[in-house]
C-alpha cells in the first residue's frame, strides 16, 4: 500500500535533483566564463575568451548540453568596470517535465548570470 507513494516520492526527489544539477550547472558555468573572462583587456577580448570557454569546457558539467546553451557576455551599461556573463539553458528535455504534467513546475529555460570587476581596484 505505500510502495506506489514511496515510488511516486524517489521519482520526484530523483526529477527534481536532476533539475537543481541543471541549475547548479548554468550557475557555475555563468561563473567560470566571467572568471576566464577577466583575463580580457577589453570587451572584445572578453567576449571571444567567454566563447572560447564555452566551445572547449563546457561538455563536463553534469545535466547540461552545451548546443543549448545562448550566453551573452558584454560589459555592464550601468557600470563599465563590471562584465557581466549571461547564461540561458533551454531545460526542456530533463525528465521532471514527463513524469509530473499536472504539478506546478520550475521554468523550462534556466537563466544565470555572474558579474566581475574589470581593470584592477
Amino acid at each position: 500500500m505505500l510502495a506506489p507513494i514511496f515510488i511516486l516520492l524517489l521519482l520526484g526527489m530523483v526529477a527534481y535533483g536532476i533539475y537543481f544539477g541543471a541549475s547548479h550547472s548554468v550557475q557555475q558555468i555563468a561563473a567560470d566564463a566571467a572568471r576566464t573572462a577577466i583575463a580580457g583587456l577589453n570587451q572584445t577580448e572578453r567576449q571571444t575568451l567567454v566563447t572560447n570557454f564555452i566551445t572547449h569546457d563546457v561538455a563536463g558539467y553534469p545535466f547540461v548540453d552545451p548546443k543549448k546553451l545562448t550566453v551573452d557576455a558584454k560589459d555592464s551599461a550601468v557600470d563599465g568596470s563590471q562584465f557581466i556573463v549571461s547564461v540561458s539553458y533551454d531545460a526542456r528535455n530533463l525528465p521532471i517535465w514527463n513524469l509530473f504534467r499536472t504539478l506546478p513546475l520550475p521554468a523550462k529555460t534556466i537563466q544565470r548570470q555572474s558579474t566581475i570587476q574589470v581593470g584592477g581596484i
